[in-house]
């Protein structure tokens, strides 16, 4: 092996490892090893989302794109998962810390507005009057509605470690 060779190898492989760092899971599992028992899956959990946010990513491993719309906690991805991987008694909310860039929130730069705070049903985002908004991470479940709806894209997640648990 060249070391050109040697190096490409070794970044992929890292870039390889941040990528699936950054995935978000669906809610209803408990382990995330367990996800890689999905290469033997043919999808049915995102075949069964509602709301279509249930991507396959290409290591054929399920994940979350909150860019279009947010998990409404149907549970029919758990009641189709053929390998127990995704199951109703590890409902928790989405394994996610979701925070707001103030240098990109229009509110945070003095324009009215609410986009992030009117689809979140568990009224997880407070404004410091009527700019400045914050997401309460105790109330929020992680569902992503807020994410689409931001026009500036201000609001970021982050996947939770696995030792940082389902909360």
């Amino acid at each position: 092996m060249q070391r050109r060779d040697f190096f490409k190898n070794l970044t992929q492989s890292i870039q390889k490892k941040d990528k699936e760092e950054t995935l978000v899971r669906p809610p209803y599992f408990k382990n995330g090893e367990d996800f890689a028992r999905c290469i033997e899956c043919e999808g049915l959990c995102a075949k069964s989302c509602e709301t279509e946010i249930i991507k396959i990513a290409e290591d054929k491993t399920p994940y979350l794109d909150f860019f279009s719309n947010g998990c409404t906690f149907c549970d029919e991805c758990a009641n189709v998962c053929p390998k127990d991987i995704l199951k109703l008694e590890y409902k928790e909310r989405v394994n996610i810390d979701v925070v707001i860039d103030p240098k990109k929130c229009m509110s945070w730069a003095k324009t009215i507005c609410f986009s992030c705070k009117e689809p979140c049903l568990e009224n997880a985002i407070e404004f410091t009057g009527m700019f400045y908004p914050e997401i309460k991470q105790e109330q929020c479940t992680g569902c992503g509605f807020c994410i689409g709806y931001c026009p500036s894209e201000a609001i970021i997640v982050y996947p939770k470690k696995e030792e940082d648990g389902n909360v």
